[in-house]
């Protein structure tokens, strides 16, 4: 008997160096996550108690989860809506500079929309006697630190508005996402994105502990993203599913309206159409994004997305760590990803897999896998990462008539054309079929 059991252990422990050797014991954390049971994107996850429930706002959830509510209180999403009266430090546009033309002076906004890349300023007006908001003529983008013009009838629902910015109510373009509580229930709750936008309404909850509200962290890591993907996904309005836009005009919808968490964010969300090799005004032909907000429109087609990777495995769902410019860099690649892996890279070091000196910008996973492809304004420079996790190639660039700059290899090496960084990667054997016409 001794002898059987001092054989199982020499087997177990020969097992488990082998499979981490092999890079499973980065995958083992992930395992219950990667190996759930996929549910479909029609069936609904909400708590049975929730149905009735509605939304309470935040100081209600400090209570009794302070930690959470400390590192939501610090993050942006708690900054997307500000009010101006009990926070003037939030606004960063320079007024003195707004143009001569502008619609709307300081002292008409009630509420700030952004403060990281532009900001926009909410002004009061009724419609059809229902208080609401419209925006104004100008935005201030940070990143040029300057006003722009804006005309928020631009966008997909042209046709679905007068061209006149007094004339789009927030209500229907910007307050689903960026107040708790409005995209389902119609109740500006919290000028936030807080706990309940991605819980949903919690006031069963507040009332009885027991009565458990939505944590996408338990679900089907493909219907887990949905919480994110609610706002994080450009869209259509989902009644264009059978009506047209003149049916639907003065009321066409920029978000999903009456979806709550652990909902089949399907049933409600109209995912903005994308065709392989077509640009649009969202995407580049090769389908990585133009514009901001896209991160779901390119994660659905990416092999992560596909496998059941999630957003809150790379991103705390609280304090919104790793973002496009303040991330962990390699290290958080390196969690699941490890030399000579499985799930790669394959090589024995990093400067073998990118051919570029180890601490150089070239061998920064980012640069290469999540290169900047997209801009917050037409007149902002490139500062929106892909999330579609590949690598495009430079002749891919020249094939989808990409701007050089979208280009990973571009973006550092500006002395070279595209067609001789193709050729670096040529004679690195860094091309396969599938880049080649």
């Amino acid at each position: 008997m001794k002898k059987i059991i001092f054989a199982t252990i020499i087997i177990l422990v020969m097992g488990i160096s082998i499979g981490n050797y092999l890079g499973f014991d980065k995958i083992l954390p992930f395992y219950q996550q990667l190996t759930q049971d996929r549910l479909g994107n029609q069936t609904p996850l909400q708590p049975l108690a929730q149905k009735d429930a509605h939304y309470v706002g935040p100081q209600k959830c400090k209570k009794c989860h302070e930690e959470n509510y400390k590192h939501v209180a610090n993050s942006m999403h708690s900054k997307m809506i500000q009010d101006i009266k009990k926070n003037p430090a939030a606004v960063v546009a320079n007024f003195s500079t707004l143009p001569a033309d502008a619609n709307f002076a300081l002292k008409d906004a009630v509420y700030t929309i952004g403060s990281k890349f532009k900001q926009r300023f909410m002004i009061p007006k009724d419609f059809n006697g229902t208080a609401d908001y419209v925006l104004g003529n100008y935005q201030w983008n940070v990143e040029t630190q300057k006003w722009q013009g804006f005309k928020p009838w631009k966008y997909w629902y042209k046709d679905a508005y007068p061209h006149d910015n007094a004339e789009l109510p927030t209500s229907n373009a910007c307050d689903g996402c960026h107040f708790t509580g409005y995209m389902s229930q119609k109740k500006r709750v919290e000028p936030a994105v807080s706990c309940e936008s991605c819980h949903g309404p919690g006031s069963e909850h507040v009332a009885n502990p027991e009565s458990k509200v939505y944590m996408a962290l338990t679900s089907d890591p493909i219907r887990q993203n949905e919480v994110c993907f609610q706002c994080h996904m450009r869209n259509r309005d989902k009644r264009l599913d059978d009506h047209n836009m003149s049916e639907i005009f003065g009321t066409a919808v920029d978000y999903p309206a009456g979806y709550e968490p652990g909902m089949p964010l399907a049933r409600y969300k109209k995912m903005a159409p994308f065709t392989p090799g077509v640009q649009t005004k969202e995407f580049w032909a090769n389908g990585s994004a133009r514009k901001n907000r896209t991160q779901g429109n390119e994660f659905v087609h990416s092999i992560k997305g596909q496998h059941g990777i999630t957003c809150i495995n790379c991103h705390s769902p609280h304090s919104l760590s790793n973002t496009a410019q303040n991330n962990e860099g390699n290290d958080l690649c390196m969690k699941c990803h490890s030399f000579g892996s499985p799930i790669g890279p394959h090589q024995n070091d990093l400067s073998a897999h990118t051919r570029h000196k180890e601490n150089s910008k070239g061998s920064k996973c980012v640069e290469c896998h999540m290169p900047k492809t997209a801009k917050h304004t037409g007149k902002s420079p490139l500062t929106v990462r892909s999330h579609l996790f590949g690598f495009t190639t430079p002749q891919e660039t020249l094939k989808y008539k990409m701007p050089k700059e979208t280009n990973a290899c571009y973006s550092c090496h500006q002395d070279k054309t595209l067609g001789a960084l193709q050729n670096d990667l040529e004679k690195w054997g860094m091309v396969n079929w599938e880049n080649r016409d």
